[in-house]
C-alpha cells in the first residue's frame, strides 16, 4: 500500500532537475520559458529542484561532451529509485549539429538511459510540457497495470 501511495506521488508531483551539457542555451531557455506562468508546467504537479537527491525526472539538453560526461553520470547515479531522463533538443536527442566534432560524444542515451525525447532545435515550451505529460501518462499506464 504504501509503495503504492510513493509511486501515485511521484506521477502527480513529479520533481525535475534541469541539467545542461553543453548547449547553446536556446533549449535552456525554452526548458524556464515552460517553468513560467506563461506555459504553467506546475498545472501538472511539476516543481523544479536544485538537488538531483530530490528529483524524480532530469531533463538534459545540449549534446554531452567528454568534460560533462562524468558530471551527467555522476548526476544521474545520486538520483532516487525510480528516476526518468527527458532529452530536449536535438542536440541531447543525437548530438544534433555538434556530433562527430572532437570534443562530443554523441546524445544523452550514450550515457545514461532516456526516457522520452523532445526533438526541436530548440523544443518549444509546448513540446517540452507535451513530452513530460506524456511521460507521466506512460508511468500512470504501467502502475495501472501492476
Amino acid at each position: 500500500m504504501l509503495d503504492k501511495l510513493i509511486t501515485w506521488s511521484r506521477i502527480k508531483s513529479p520533481w525535475i532537475i534541469h541539467f545542461n551539457t553543453g548547449a547553446c542555451n536556446a533549449c535552456d531557455i525554452e526548458i524556464v520559458a515552460a517553468l513560467t506562468p506563461r506555459y504553467d508546467m506546475e498545472r501538472f504537479g511539476v516543481q523544479l529542484k536544485g538537488t538531483p537527491r530530490h528529483a524524480d525526472v532530469l531533463v538534459c539538453s545540449g549534446p554531452v561532451t567528454k568534460q560533462i560526461k562524468d558530471r551527467l553520470k555522476r548526476i544521474y547515479d545520486q538520483m532516487p529509485e525510480p528516476k526518468f531522463v527527458v532529452a530536449v533538443g536535438s542536440c541531447s536527442c543525437s548530438g544534433g549539429v555538434f556530433d562527430g566534432c572532437y570534443s562530443v560524444e554523441s546524445g544523452i542515451d550514450a550515457i545514461i538511459p532516456v526516457s522520452a525525447y523532445i526533438p526541436g532545435c530548440p523544443a518549444s515550451p509546448q513540446a517540452i510540457i507535451d513530452g513530460v505529460v506524456k511521460l507521466l501518462a506512460t508511468l500512470e499506464k504501467k502502475e495501472e497495470k501492476r
